[in-house]
């Protein structure tokens, strides 16, 4: 077993990559052993040396159904888990079901809770995410964060589709990251395929896509905060575009001091 997965003290704010112990296991999930490895081999390691269930969590992006292809070709065991906001596009919802019919799994829907919802929209209004940077923190909060947190529920491992060039923040990450706030290893196969390599893959072994990329969404989340992106624009400019901040997150990928869960290198 990987010491960082054990339930030893230890310091939860770093990730612990090879250099951090001698075992062959943490190892060989270093972030150095998976540069060189393709995705289906990251993917069949990560499976034999985490000794738990893993969890691959999709919103139905072009990454996420790379992934998804990927991970069937690898033939690992992985539960496949979605967050149904209620805010969804249509689209979002064919190629979901295209997914599991194509690929013959089945992607649990979590959702968010229905008092904190009623709560929510009683106090900040049905679109009351547009008023504060505050008001769209809590409604992520409701409507994702909490609604992982049930997906990740007793999950050793988390395999997400991000990717470093997404944005300069993402850029920071690295394959493997110790997610100290839900005390599992979080992995992101696909860190190091670039946006046009992941659209050839998709294209190339015809795996189902969110039509809304042929108009011009290259990220895809809630119907409400999703714009189509314009030329020259950054790949995530159409996600909360009304905010002024370019490290615009929705919380999922972020720890307790706001920034995204990066690795245990000393800051």
């Amino acid at each position: 077993m990987a010491d960082f997965l054990d339930d030893r003290p230890r310091d939860d704010a770093l990730v612990m990559p090879a250099a951090a112990t001698d075992s062959e296991t943490s190892k060989s999930l270093s972030n150095s052993s998976f540069a060189g490895l393709t995705v289906v081999e990251r993917l069949r390691l990560v499976s034999r040396n985490v000794p738990g269930c893993v969890v691959f969590t999709t919103s139905f992006g072009l990454e996420d159904q790379a992934l998804t292809h990927l991970i069937v070709e690898s033939g690992i065991a992985c539960g496949f888990a979605t967050l149904d906001t209620g805010r969804l596009f249509p689209e979002t919802h064919a190629v979901w079901a295209d997914t599991e019919q194509r690929y013959g799994i089945r992607v649990e829907a979590f959702h968010p809770d229905g008092g904190a919802l009623q709560r929510l929209v009683r106090e900040n209004g049905i679109n009351g995410f547009y008023q504060s940077v505050d008001a769209r923190h809590a409604c992520c909060g409701v409507r994702k964060v909490e609604p992982l947190g049930r997906a990740l529920d007793g999950a050793a491992a988390w395999l997400t589709g991000l990717r470093a060039d997404q944005s300069d923040g993402r850029g920071e990450l690295e394959f493997v990251a110790y997610d100290a706030a839900r005390r599992l290893l979080k992995v992101n196969p696909l860190l190091d395929w670039s946006r046009d390599r992941v659209a050839a893959f998709v294209r190339d072994a015809g795996v189902p896509y969110n039509a809304l990329h042929d108009r011009g969404f290259l990220s895809i989340g809630c119907a409400p905060c999703t714009r189509a992106v314009e030329a020259g624009e950054p790949e995530r400019a159409g996600r909360w575009w009304w905010e002024q901040d370019q490290a615009r997150e929705c919380g999922l990928h972020v720890g307790p001091d706001g920034r995204l869960v990066r690795t245990g290198k000393s800051s």
